[in-house]
């Protein structure tokens, strides 16, 4: 068998999640190639940053932070982070010199009769001891149904669509969400068309950053939800606030961010509600969030009757060599790297026991 596609550990991703996990296993002792090798999907480094759309800055993203052992210093806070972040995980891969294989998609992740994984990709395949999952949520952008969705005459786009504001001048858009990409992006709409915003609770500002206290219990209910099986949910859905930014306070002075009730159907001619309201749109800009991308996980029979994963720490429950980085309460830069490194840490306590699983051959 081919030495390089027989590895101890794939990673599957090369994010955030995938490359400090990667770099906490080089320093784990897993030799880059040989012992360890990620597998990219995308065409170029950068992860999900290199899709944003090209008005989202350095001062408007919520923080960058940095990647293990390597500081990220961008020019200036009105950089786009579709220019700047990207260029940063680059640098990041050649420094130390982390095995990143691109483009490969993959396909599925099976178990094999001699109690190894298969991973199988549109380049071929992997064998590996353990997997760790770092796909993010990005290429699994969610959509809720509504009735008469179908029959809407004019334009609906997700936030993954969305490139400049300047493409919806002097049109009509209903802007669906209460996270930060929606007030972000209703702001930079409203510049240039009339917008309507709908949420399905009133939104809450809270000034400045959200606290350490705040923080953990965000964490806490989240972890929670993995243990259980549930889907985790986002820090907006969970807390029910929203940080209110410089752009934030523009938008209330102009009296952009004045929100509706989600409506009760889609019209041919826009959005409705069971009260006899009407709002006619020319486009529907859906900022309703993202899934977690693990579908080619699928053959493995890991969801649990609540929809999502069982997690017992970085670990599927009961399968302690199939890690989630970037999942649930990692699903955050900073959460990614810890999770990588503990996701590491836990892989070679149990991979050089002789004892615990069957050695590379």
């Amino acid at each position: 068998m081919d030495l390089a596609r027989d590895v101890d550990v794939v990673v599957i991703g090369a994010g955030q999640a995938g490359l400090s996990t990667a770099w906490a296993l080089a320093r784990q002792g897993f030799e880059p190639g040989s012992g360890f090798v990620v597998l990219d999907a995308d065409e170029a480094p950068g992860g999900a940053w290199q899709h944003r759309w090209p008005s989202l800055t350095l001062a408007t993203t919520h923080r960058v932070h940095d990647l293990p052992g390597m500081r990220f210093e961008p020019a200036a806070d009105d950089t786009p982070a579709v220019d700047s972040v990207p260029a940063y995980f680059a640098e990041y891969e050649r420094r130390f010199g982390l095995p990143v294989h691109r483009p490969v998609r993959v396909r599925a992740v099976r178990r094999t009769d001699d109690d190894r994984f298969r991973v199988e990709t549109d380049a071929g395949d992997w064998t590996a001891r353990a997997i760790v999952n770092a796909t993010g949520t990005w290429t699994r952008p969610f959509v809720p149904r509504y009735p008469g969705q179908e029959l809407f005459r004019g334009r609906q786009l997700h936030t993954v669509d969305y490139r400049d504001a300047a493409e919806f001048a002097g049109q009509h858009v209903v802007v669906v969400g209460g996270g930060a990409s929606a007030t972000q992006l209703l702001g930079e709409i409203s510049r240039v068309a009339t917008t309507t915003w709908v949420t399905r609770r009133p939104p809450v500002w809270r000034e400045g950053p959200f606290s350490e206290d705040v923080g953990r219990e965000v964490v806490a209910k989240v972890e929670e939800a993995v243990r259980e099986g549930r889907r985790p949910g986002s820090v907006v859905g969970l807390t029910g606030l929203l940080v209110s930014t410089p752009y934030i306070a523009d938008g209330l002075e102009r009296g952009v961010f004045e929100r509706l009730p989600v409506f009760d159907r889609i019209t041919e001619e826009g959005v409705a509600w069971a009260d006899g309201r009407s709002v006619r749109a020319d486009a529907i800009l859906w900022a309703t969030g993202f899934r977690a991308a693990v579908s080619h996980l699928a053959p493995l029979h890991l969801r649990a009757p609540g929809g999502g994963i069982r997690m017992d720490g970085t670990h599927v429950a009961g399968e302690p060599r199939i890690h989630l980085v970037g999942y649930g309460p990692s699903a955050s830069t900073i959460g990614a790297n810890r999770a990588g490194q503990a996701a590491a840490r836990r892989l070679r306590r149990l991979l050089r026991d002789p004892g615990e699983l069957p050695r590379t051959a």
